[in-house]
Formats: structure tokens, sequence, C-alpha cells
């Protein structure tokens, strides 16, 4: 199912008229992130601050995104409850936890955000340091699709 369709079933489905939606994928793992969504169990997720620029604004609350698989097939909608900076080094164990990815802990989040983040930044031509400043989104699932990540 193309974004757009998910997003008409669901305005139609819920009487939302007049609200737009971003769609896209989830880092490296896009299948396997969008099923921890999907299941419940990821509720965040965390981009570099610095790779927003004018084109592309902050998340925020209350925007719907359709989250693709990795064929850019939409698998559900989130709706944004919360956005915020912080320092990289400064993420707390309670928000790794929301972010549901590998066993959960905050070793297991710094460790594979670091190495997703110094990759992005590479392409980028900028440096991962520890102290920069990550965008912290928080959101809710508000329509699963029917098809299996």
């Amino acid at each position: 199912m193309k974004d757009f369709e998910m997003w008409d079933i669901y305005c139609e489905n819920n009487d939302i008229k007049n609200k737009s939606y971003t769609s896209w994928q989830f880092g490296e793992k896009a299948d396997e992130l969008a099923k921890l969504v999907i299941d419940g169990i990821k509720t965040a997720t965390t981009s570099a601050f610095i790779l927003y620029g004018d084109y592309e604004p902050l998340p925020k609350k209350d925007e719907y995104s359709v989250i693709l698989d990795s064929n850019d097939e939409a698998v559900c909608i989130i709706k944004t409850i919360k956005v915020y900076l912080e320092r990289f080094s400064s993420i707390s164990s309670e928000y790794a936890l929301k972010e549901g990815e590998g066993d959960k802990s905050l070793e297991y989040w710094k460790k594979v955000h670091k190495d997703f983040f110094t990759k992005e930044l590479e392409d980028a031509g900028l440096e991962f340091d520890e102290d920069m400043i990550v965008v912290c989104e928080e959101f809710e699932l508000v329509y699963k699709g029917d098809k299996d990540v």
C-alpha cells in the first residue's frame, strides 16, 4: 500500500480533514524498526539536529507520519506527542527504553546510535561528537496497516 492510500483510509475512518502528513523509513533497519512500532515496543526515535536545515523542518507535536518499510510501502501511522532537543551524552535510560531496540538498555542505544550517527554524519562531511544535539521524538501508534513487516 502506498503512503497516500493508507493516509486516505485513516482520515476517512477517523473523520480527519485538512491534516498533512510526512512519510519516511526508520534508519538502516526500516523493516525491523517499523515492526517494533507496530508491536507497540518502539515509541520514540532520534535524529541528528545538525542535519536539519532549511528544507527539512523539525518534527512537531501533533504531526502525523506514515511509516514505510524498506520497499517504501506504508505499514503504519504514528502521531508525534513530544519533541525536544538533548545532548547525545545526556540521553536517559528511560528514553532508550522508549526506542525499544535491542535489549532496550542505554548502553545498547548509545552503541547503535553512535554507529548510525557516525556514518550518517560522515556522509554529510561531518563528525560525530558525544555532545552533539539530537532531536528526540516520542510518538504513539494511531493506525496499523494490514501488511506484515
